[in-house]
């Protein structure tokens, strides 16, 4: 395996650990803050940097449509290009599958995407998405091109999407080859069948990845209903590599994931969320719009070491979103990622120290004050 990924402790079912890369410790539980077209959202890579993030996720469709992949490659690739030295994973085109089903045609070959920008038509195989991720854009951790099928779905449709993606898992473990500084990760599909999903993890270990994604969930089936998923999904993966979460979510999803046995995550409610005036917090989420914080001259939030989260009151926050400022939707997406990156390293410290449970309790009652 060209990343070693060591797990140093466990608690119960949450475990935590490093993935070794060429550019890199990964440690985990980690949040990747989503760069989708080469940029995480109104910030620089400086301040995403001084969050505690190890390893940002890119997007592939984005990127091939603007500014291209062999565009991409010309200019050294997409580390050289948005200034991030740290490690990059590069999702595979797959999900946009479904949230572009619309503009997109799928067949066993290949989908086959009509651009949401110009209208100009773009063919992703299995072996393209891996030649883009791999090749020209220069990612670390590459995930196969899968279907992401929309939910809910029925068993047919879920196997017919799960079988589609264990052939093109193959594809892409061939495509992808060996490899001395770049991963290749597999991705369980099956929606919310859990002899899918157990078929699905046969065949990519079958196959053999340097780490296993659990795919289609967060598209609408709800907390409860990912979690029933989680409490079987995880364990079906091999417990020597990293198990990543895709899409998810907001920080109850990433506790109650991790307790289950997750090691990574992503999702773009950080930045989203800022840019329209919500802040993430230890209680949930507060909605600086509000009133009530016209003279609230108390920070964000003292506990997360992040200057958006305590150089600022939440008055001049509450100000900056009203008259719509652009530094408000700045220092709310800095201070979100800070405090994810924050939750994440607490999650770390209290496996380590064998208290996740309580962690885990407390975090819930903190919610619910």
């Amino acid at each position: 395996m060209p990343f070693e990924f060591s797990i140093s402790a466990t608690d119960g079912r949450a475990r935590t650990g490093v993935l070794k890369t060429a550019r890199g410790d990964i440690r985990t539980p980690a949040f990747m803050p989503v760069g989708t077209a080469a940029t995480v959202k109104a910030l620089t890579v400086d301040q995403v940097a001084q969050t505690g993030a190890d390893i940002l996720l890119g997007n592939t469709y984005h990127l091939m449509l603007r500014p291209g992949p062999e565009r991409m490659q010309r200019l050294g690739g997409l580390h050289k290009f948005m200034r991030w030295d740290r490690p990059i994973l590069t999702d595979s085109g797959g999900f946009q599958v479904m949230s572009l089903s619309g503009i997109s045609k799928l067949t066993e070959e290949a989908v086959t995407f009509s651009s949401h920008i110009d209208g100009s038509k773009h063919v992703l195989t299995p072996e393209r998405s891996i030649e883009i991720q791999a090749d020209r854009l220069g990612s670390d951790i590459v995930m196969q091109l899968d279907e992401c099928v929309a939910w809910p779905a029925e068993e047919a449709r879920a196997r017919e999407g799960m079988e589609l993606s264990a052939r093109w898992a193959l594809r892409s473990r061939t495509a992808f080859g060996t490899r001395d500084a770049q991963a290749l990760f597999g991705i369980q599909q099956g929606s919310t069948f859990e002899n899918l999903r157990r078929e699905s993890s046969d065949r990519l270990r079958e196959i053999g990845f340097d780490g296993y994604a659990i795919g289609g969930l967060a598209v609408g089936e709800g907390h409860q209903a990912m979690c029933e998923v989680l409490d079987y999904a995880p364990a079906m993966l091999p417990a020597e590599r990293p198990r990543y979460l895709m899409g998810v979510g907001k920080p109850v999803d990433l506790v109650e994931a991790v307790w289950r046995g997750v090691d990574m995550f992503d999702c773009v409610l950080p930045t989203r969320a800022g840019r329209h005036g919500q802040a993430w917090t230890w209680s949930g989420p507060i909605n600086l719009k509000n009133a009530r914080f016209a003279e609230d001259d108390s920070p964000l939030d003292p506990a997360v070491p992040c200057p958006a989260s305590t150089d600022y009151s939440r008055a001049y926050l509450h100000h900056l979103i009203r008259a719509d400022e652009i530094l408000g939707k700045v220092l709310l997406s800095w201070h979100n990622i800070a405090f994810f990156q924050a939750l994440t390293a607490a999650m770390r410290a209290a496996i380590t120290e064998g208290r996740f449970e309580q962690f885990r309790r407390d975090f819930h009652a903190g919610l619910e004050r």
